[in-house]
């Protein structure tokens, strides 16, 4: 039998394939779901200080309401929104999934401010998640603010968040980056002990009947990997980290491409929501079933076997591999 353990985060799991962020992590019934159907670890949809914050501020003003109307009954409620809001029921279930289930469980953590993101991590370490995974969504639509200052304060928020938890700590980011090494080096120094390659930004479309901005949530697909495949062999044993795919899994064939370039999780969310929890345990068996036709006795052996490290020459990786795929383009033959 081929063995398919790896590790991440310092957090040995029985196989690569983690169950990424999505509604299918919302219920403690659907995270056992997720675990019986076979996943290595599961991260919990995100935690967003925009969206805890507005439900603790409903909160507040449902349960204050009408209080004032007797001068006894002004100072009956908690004054500090926190304690009545929409952050309990997050570590509730972050609690409730440790308690039940014997796979790892990562909390996903989406700040807009150094504040939120640092008390938050605190609580969630508190609740007993095995590790934390930052999300980092920011549009930098401010034109004064440089590169330089947005990667500043993200590495300034991971360093915050780094002294606020000894929990093991994942930054999820996006690839718009100027050089992804040299941030990706940065976090690491900052304190992030595995990166997630690459965070989909979900860009609204238009309604041309409102004449206004409308969400379009579109699923990945497989074609989507090339970016984070290109990163993953580029960072494998050159950046002290683990390093987590994401992204484009559809098949097991994404699953194999990922470990290849040096991935040590591959993490899905979309295959979950159009096949089911179950397709966990395809992806799983097609890894297995690839490595033992490969002769490869774990996954260890074949991963990173095409990290740049490992490769003669990075060439086939970088410029040289654009452009022969520009110049070789046959449109008869597309």
């Amino acid at each position: 039998m081929v063995d398919l353990s790896t590790t991440y985060l310092n957090m040995p799991l029985a196989h690569p394939v983690v169950a990424s962020a999505s509604p299918l992590g919302r219920a403690l019934d659907d995270i056992r779901r997720l675990e019986d159907a076979g996943a290595a670890a599961v991260v919990l949809p995100s935690i967003y200080e925009e969206e805890v914050e507005a439900e603790d501020e409903i909160t507040l003003a449902l349960v204050e309401q009408g209080s004032w109307t007797q001068p006894e009954a002004g100072d009956y409620f908690p004054a500090r929104y926190r304690e009545v809001g929409g952050l309990d029921s997050r570590l509730e279930a972050i609690r409730r999934a440790r308690e039940a289930c014997e796979i790892p469980i990562i909390a996903s953590l989406n700040g807009s401010a150094p504040a939120g993101w640092v008390e938050f991590s605190s609580e969630i370490t508190q609740a007993g998640a095995s590790a934390i995974e930052l999300n980092i969504y920011r549009v930098p639509a401010n034109l004064s603010e440089s590169g330089a200052e947005v990667e500043r304060q993200w590495l300034d928020t991971v360093a915050a968040v780094r002294a606020a938890t000894e929990l093991p700590l994942a930054v999820k980011l996006g690839p718009w980056l100027s050089s992804p090494g040299h941030f990706a080096r940065g976090l690491v120094e900052a304190g992030a002990n595995g990166l997630v390659l690459f965070n989909r930004f979900y860009q609204p479309d238009i309604d041309l009947t409102t004449l206004t901005p409308k969400p379009d949530l579109q699923l990945s697909h497989p074609y989507e990997i090339r970016q984070a495949l290109l990163w993953i062999a580029l960072l494998r044993d050159r950046v002290a980290a683990s390093l987590a795919a994401t992204s484009g899994v559809e098949t097991a064939v994404e699953v194999v491409k990922y470990v290849l370039a040096g991935a040590d999780v591959v993490m899905t969310a979309s295959a979950l929501l159009r096949h089911g929890p179950q397709h966990i345990g395809t992806l799983r068996d097609g890894l297995a079933d690839w490595i033992a036709g490969r002769g490869f006795e774990d996954v260890g052996a074949m991963r990173g076997r095409l990290a740049a490290d490992r490769l003669e020459t990075t060439e086939p990786l970088l410029r040289a591999q654009y452009a022969h795929m520009l110049l070789s383009y046959d449109p008869a033959a597309a």
